[in-house]
């Protein structure tokens, strides 16, 4: 077990910062941890660097306690480090900060009380942080320079720079792209294998006696910054054990999952990356996610260090676990990312199909007789964490076939998971879940019926629902909300050429079968709280 306190030469009061000493201040924000950053390279003894623990950022939406300890603990550890390396570093705790949520309100005090003449900030990655800052840089007379944050192998404005403006982006086009650019997985300008993508070979389900291998947790005491948390009152959601934090909070302990993750994991990665299996919460994901998006580890160190695994071990980890798992960081991960830019600040108002219905009551407390959705928001609650086909095709598939508010689900998502920041779960989760974006990332709606979760899991196995029956109190709801939902907007799916032929074949049911699926819809939904 390990456990952590500021370093002792850590400024952790502003009184104790000494008056005049410095001429410079850079501000590091908790998602941006990156040890490599050109900052941190060479010691100016001119130079403060400042962190902050603010209720502007725990109280922006409702939080999963996991989430709020992981980046306290990860911005702490960065601190220390940065101490250790010879680094001036101010560090102010939520205790220090409670008179004021604000990050300019932070920034102004501290300015005043160094006397500092200039002022160096990173790109924030959320744009309501860049917003905010941008704002406020307007009103200052202070010199301030803005950094890249040096992480991402692609530019804020990379879907405008190459495929100009268009209504939507096909991320099979972007990732194709970065792929000629990186030159990863390429050789003489050509996909490696012959194709770019290996999706419809990375669809399997494990057979029932399969073996998963335990996943790798730490024991860091956080026992502290859970008291601090309690004494503010800062709510959240979820459950946590503070002896044992099981994410990594440091950069060493990120590239002990990553090696963990390329030894253990990727060989089987690709096949089993859309399975589901109850009581299996990590399985073969990489859960680098957190580390990611904390900036403690970079896409290019994760991508080059597994590509280095499987030139090493070919026959060990075949071309569709390591394109899987590639696409996933220089394609998706880059594409949302991209989109956000591109779009904000419009993109987090859209509503394509008018959906208003509240979330319901289980995805706080897992309580549903739905055993896919209980496996998957308790899994969420208890460990921060769902795989992307828990989050798209279990709980994203049912707000939507239920017509939940966009706005809600962006909420939830953005609280719930630990490696949830508003740039990656928005078009996640307006776009792609959702479809609420009318198209901007996907050219149809993610939903289905009972069949798809029967097929990829073994939830349906123990649920007290039937996935065979379609009407009657005993069916699986997903049947009858799928129809309920192409019914509802037949107008647009009607024109969408991807959903056409599903719309025809509703229009083709005999009127009978449509009015029992209808009306068993239309009673669950009536009683979903």
């Amino acid at each position: 077990m390990t456990s952590f306190v500021l370093s002792e030469d850590c400024y952790q009061h502003l009184s104790d910062v000494p008056s005049e000493r410095f001429t410079q201040l850079a501000l590091v924000l908790g998602d941006q941890l990156n040890a490599k950053h050109s900052w941190f390279q060479e010691r100016q003894n001119e130079r403060l660097f400042v962190l902050l623990e603010l209720r502007q950022e725990t109280d922006y939406c409702r939080h999963h306690i996991q989430k709020v300890v992981g980046f306290f603990a990860a911005m702490r550890n960065f601190a220390n480090a940065l101490v250790k390396a010879g680094h001036h570093v101010l560090y102010l705790t939520l205790d220090a900060t409670a008179h004021s949520p604000s990050l300019t309100t932070h920034l102004e005090e501290i300015i005043s009380t160094t006397g500092v003449r200039e002022l160096h900030l990173q790109q924030p990655d959320e744009y309501r942080v860049d917003k905010q800052l941008q704002d406020w840089q307007a009103q200052q007379s202070l010199a301030v320079t803005w950094f890249d944050s040096e992480h991402f192998l692609t530019e804020r404005s990379v879907l405008q720079d190459w495929f100009g403006d268009k209504p939507s982006y096909l991320m099979e086009y972007f990732y194709r792209r970065v792929r000629k650019q990186t030159g990863y997985l390429m050789e003489q300008g050509k996909p490696l294998g012959g194709k770019w993508n290996f999706d419809k070979e990375n669809r399997k389900t494990p057979a029932q006696s399969h073996q998963f291998p335990p996943p790798i947790t730490f024991a860091t005491d956080v026992s502290a910054l859970v008291e601090m948390l309690q004494r503010h009152q800062v709510k959240t959601m979820g459950t946590l054990n503070p002896t044992q934090f099981l994410w990594p909070v440091s950069r060493r302990q990120s590239l002990e999952v990553l090696d963990y993750f390329i030894t253990h994991l990727l060989p089987y990665f690709g096949d089993y990356q859309d399975a589901m299996v109850q009581g299996q919460w990590s399985m073969y994901h990489s859960r680098l996610s957190f580390a990611l998006n904390t900036k403690m580890v970079s896409p290019r160190y994760v991508v080059e260090a597994a590509l280095h695994a499987w030139q090493q071990y070919p026959n060990k980890i075949s071309l569709n676990q390591i394109e899987g798992f590639i696409r996933q960081i220089i394609g998706w991960r880059e594409f949302v990312r991209a989109v956000y830019w591109q779009f904000m600040p419009d993109y987090q108002h859209l509503n394509a199909l008018d959906h208003q219905r509240p979330l319901p009551d289980f995805y706080w407390d897992a309580k549903t007789d739905m055993n896919c959705l209980q496996q998957s928001i308790q899994q969420s609650l208890d460990y921060a964490y769902a795989h992307h086909i828990q989050r798209l095709m279990v709980t994203g598939n049912f707000a939507l076939l239920s017509g939940c508010d966009p706005a809600q689900v962006d909420a939830w998502y953005l609280g719930i998971y630990i490696d949830a920041l508003e740039w990656v779960e928005m078009p996640n989760t307006r776009g792609m879940s959702q479809f609420a974006d009318g198209g901007i990332v996907a050219t149809k709606p993610y939903v289905s019926s009972g069949s798809y979760i029967q097929k990829m899991s073994n939830y349906c196995d123990t649920c007290s629902y039937d996935v065979k029956q379609k009407t009657g109190p005993r069916s699986c709801p997903f049947n009858s909300l799928y129809w309920h939902f192409i019914d509802r907007h037949m107008e647009q799916f009607d024109k969408n050429p991807r959903m056409a032929l599903i719309a025809k074949q509703w229009q083709r049911r005999d009127a009978e079968t449509k009015r029992a699926l209808l009306e068993r819809a239309e009673q669950f939904l009536a009683q979903l709280n």
